[in-house]
């Protein structure tokens, strides 16, 4: 039953980076939040306000209300081209709205809940006279290796080296450091750059570290997915608890008002898990001569796909031949959940990371940016989920690599196929057990809401 705002146990603020994958597990933590009879205030863009409006499928309970500052970065639509412009707007302009909204905010917020990438949040609530927790909305593997590369820094005199590229990992016995995101990609070339020649990876730490001076740390994981990670934060003694209440997906019941979209119905003339679904970045550009070589290779593969690709050309339409279906935007928890979806090739974002494995679904890993290379390392070396599409050494893929792919990941006859589908369905019970009532994640967050608002013991 979802909680009314006349009659909540206390009001929280919730302050998400303004991009999807970074939105979309925070409306899902509202959602729980408001379900536990708490009032949300989600803080958002002019711009974010209107791109989610074109999307609910469901609307959100009374209880999670949204609010807008002016549009202070750069729009969605051009957050790709100029990613280092998008992140200085985020750390110089937003911190001043986002300040003067909470202030006037009826009542006012009891605590603050922040993405790790606000810097200034921690300074506001202190401001405010409230305690404020940080969202990590990446992997536990990644924030360790964080973690690791700066203990590893502060022993060494030169770091700038270090900083930029992210390597000398060879004196990290636990294995955390090659999990660091991969600052560089010829997939966006000016992504390296932050500032004043300040390497992104030294800026992204800079950025998180303020989680030492908050309440909490929140991860969007589960204990039985990260359990090494989380096993090695226990044991480093964090300044502060961290909480474990992920996976942030769809509840299923949500499934029924996408079901008569034209994709669903595609989907139900196809015969069970033998569709590759096909999504990449929202936000990052993809070359079209790599567009080109991934279409002829789904053709070539010989095996029934779709694929969400924005702005699909007449070219692209061609290009597929009769296996395939594109379409602008589908919801992509649906499609993965559909029985007709076998596979899952997409750029590892840790959204999409979490959402195939609550779906039970294997993947086809293209790592673009960032995290999304240590996510591609989780899901085909520790997981043991999927296979990787290309190689971390070079960028861009060729139709044969694509192609061969596509026919080890959904030949459903085949050993190693079967292997990456049980290991995929027994992750997704265990993800899904983490949500029921005495499940991990559960428990977390209802620890998390006592130790946020000062109600545990």
């Amino acid at each position: 039953m979802e909680a009314h705002p006349s009659a909540v146990n206390g009001h929280v603020a919730v302050l998400p980076y303004p991009g999807r994958g970074h939105i979309n597990p925070v409306l899902r933590l509202a959602r729980r939040l408001a379900a536990r009879g708490l009032l949300v205030t989600v803080v958002l863009t002019e711009e974010w306000l209107s791109l989610l409006s074109d999307s609910f499928t469901r609307p959100l309970p009374a209880a999670v209300r949204l609010r807008t500052i002016p549009d202070v970065v750069p729009s969605e639509r051009g957050r790709g081209a100029d990613f280092a412009s998008f992140i200085r707007s985020v750390l110089v302009e937003m911190g001043g709205p986002v300040a003067a909204l909470l202030a006037e905010l009826d009542p006012s917020p009891d605590a603050i809940i922040a993405d790790s990438m606000l810097p200034w949040a921690p300074l506001i609530a202190h401001r405010m006279g409230v305690p404020v927790a940080a969202f990590f909305p990446q992997a536990a593997n990644v924030f360790l290796a964080f973690q690791e590369l700066k203990t590893l820094v502060a022993g060494r005199s030169e770091t700038s080296e270090l900083y930029q590229t992210g390597t000398d990992t060879t004196r990290n016995g636990d294995g955390f450091l090659d999990r660091l995101p991969k600052a560089a990609s010829g997939h966006l070339g000016d992504f390296i750059t932050h500032s004043a020649g300040e390497g992104m990876l030294k800026a992204f730490m800079d950025g998180i570290a303020w989680f030492s001076s908050a309440r909490c740390l929140l991860f969007n994981s589960f204990d039985q997915l990260e359990r090494r990670a989380f096993d090695k934060l226990l044991r480093a003694n964090l300044s502060v608890p961290f909480y474990p209440v992920g996976p942030f997906v769809p509840d299923a019941a949500d499934d029924e008002e996408a079901a008569t979209a034209p994709c669903c119905k595609w989907l139900d003339s196809q015969p069970k898990s033998s569709v590759l679904y096909v999504s990449m970045s929202s936000f990052l550009p993809v070359s079209g001569e790599e567009i080109k070589e991934i279409a002829v290779g789904l053709q070539m593969s010989g095996h029934h796909f779709l694929w969400a690709v924005r702005d699909a050309t007449n070219t692209v339409r061609e290009l597929i031949g009769e296996k395939g279906m594109v379409v602008p935007w589908c919801d992509q928890p649906r499609m993965l959940r559909h029985p007709s979806v076998g596979g899952f090739l997409t750029h590892c974002g840790w959204n999409s990371t979490l959402e195939a494995i609550d779906a039970g679904v294997p993947m086809l890993t293209f790592p673009l940016m960032w995290d999304q290379y240590p996510n591609s390392k989780l899901v085909v070396e520790d997981w043991k989920i999927g296979l990787r599409l290309g190689n971390e050494e070079k960028d861009g893929v060729v139709r044969e690599e694509v192609a061969r792919a596509v026919q080890r990941l959904m030949d459903l006859d085949a050993a190693e196929s079967k292997e990456l589908r049980r290991r995929a369905m027994e992750l997704k019970e265990r993800s899904h057990a983490a949500l029921r009532e005495k499940g991990s994640s559960a428990m977390n967050l209802d620890a998390f809401v006592d130790h946020l608002l000062g109600k545990a013991d």
